[in-house]
C-alpha cells in the first residue's frame, strides 16, 4: 500500500499539481487513502450531489421530473456549454436540464434546478446520507460572483497574481462548496449500491447520466479500454482540476474514485494537470484490484 501511495505522490508531483484521493471498491469496501478526509472545493462536482437531491425530491413524490421550465436568455447564469451557450429562449424538463448539467457540466442547467429545488434541498440530502463534511454554500451564478468580487477591476486578468488567488472565496473550503475525497466516494458507493434514498429507477437514471459525462480528458483517460465504463463528474475553476466517478470492469468488479487537484498556474489548458487525474485514478484501482 505504502507503494501505491508513493505511486500516486509522484504521479501528482510529476504534473506539478498538489492532490488528494480516495478509492474504494463498492463491494468489499477496500480503500486506497491518499488524503481521503482533506477539505477540498468541489467546483462542479456539487452538481452530483444536486443531481441526487433533485431524484430524491422525484422520489418523495415532492416534484416530477417531466416538469417543463422556461430558461430566458437575459437570466442564464454564464458557462461555456448548454443552456450558458444559447442565445435563444429554451423549455425544457426538469430531467433534460439534469442532463445537461451533468453531461456537459452546463451552469445554467444548475441553477435552474437549484431554483426548483433549493440549496437546502442539496444539503438535507446529502446530510441524510451522512456526508457531514459536505456543504453547498452558493448557486453557481453566486460562485462566479464572488470570483469577480475578489478579483477586483482587474478581472480575469487579476487571476495570474498569486495573492489574488489566494483571497478567492471561490478557492477556499471554509467559505465555498466543499467536500472531501471520502465523502464523494460514499455518495457514489450509495448511487451505485441502490441506497442514496431513492428507488433503483432513480439511481438508474443518475448513473445513466453520470455514465454521458462527454469528457475524456480526466479520470477515463486512465482507463482507455473499450469494455471499461467510467461515469463520473468533473469540477474546474481557477488552479482547480477535479474528478469524482465510478469505474467499472467486465468482470464485475467497480470503484467508486473522487480525485481533487490544485495547480499552481490558474492557466484554463494544463494537460499534464487533467490527465493526472486518470493517472492517479488508474493506479489506485489497480492496486485494488491486486488486492
Amino acid at each position: 500500500m505504502n507503494d501505491t501511495l508513493r505511486r500516486i505522490a509522484a504521479a501528482f508531483a510529476e504534473a506539478g499539481v498538489s492532490g488528494r484521493l480516495h478509492a474504494v471498491d463498492i463491494d468489499s469496501a477496500a480503500e486506497i487513502d491518499a488524503g481521503a478526509d482533506h477539505p477540498v472545493v468541489t467546483a462542479s462536482v456539487h452538481k452530483l450531489c444536486l443531481l441526487v437531491a433533485l431524484h430524491q425530491q422525484a422520489a418523495a413524490g415532492l416534484l416530477d421530473l417531466t416538469e417543463q421550465v422556461e430558461c430566458p436568455p437575459g437570466e442564464r447564469t454564464p458557462g461555456p456549454t448548454g443552456l450558458a451557450a444559447m442565445l435563444d429562449p429554451v423549455r425544457m424538463s426538469l430531467r433534460d436540464a439534469a442532463y445537461l448539467m451533468t453531461a456537459v457540466s452546463d451552469n445554467a442547467a444548475a441553477d435552474l434546478l437549484l431554483a426548483r429545488i433549493g440549496l437546502d434541498a442539496v444539503n438535507e440530502a446529502t446530510a441524510r446520507l451522512g456526508l457531514t463534511r459536505t456543504r453547498a454554500v452558493h448557486t453557481f451564478r453566486s460562485l462566479f460572483a464572488t470570483v469577480r468580487e475578489d478579483a477586483g477591476p482587474a478581472g480575469v486578468r487579476a487571476l495570474a497574481d498569486p495573492q489574488v488567488l489566494a483571497r478567492l472565496r471561490a478557492l477556499d473550503p471554509a467559505r465555498g462548496n466543499r467536500s472531501t475525497p471520502r465523502d464523494m466516494t460514499r455518495l457514489l458507493t450509495a448511487v451505485w449500491r441502490d441506497e442514496a434514498a431513492c428507488t433503483p429507477e432513480h439511481g438508474a437514471a443518475i448513473r445513466r447520466l453520470l455514465g454521458l459525462q462527454v469528457w475524456p480528458h480526466r479520470m477515463a483517460a486512465g482507463f482507455p479500454f473499450d469494455d471499461v465504463h467510467v461515469a463520473g463528474k468533473t469540477g474546474s475553476l481557477p488552479t482547480v482540476r477535479n474528478e469524482v466517478g465510478v469505474v467499472e470492469y467486465p468482470d464485475g468488479g467497480r470503484y467508486a474514485v473522487a480525485v481533487f487537484t490544485r495547480a499552481a498556474s490558474p492557466a484554463a489548458t494544463l494537460p499534464a494537470a487533467d490527465a493526472v487525474i486518470g493517472t492517479a485514478a488508474r493506479i489506485a484501482v489497480d492496486a485494488l484490484r491486486a488486492g
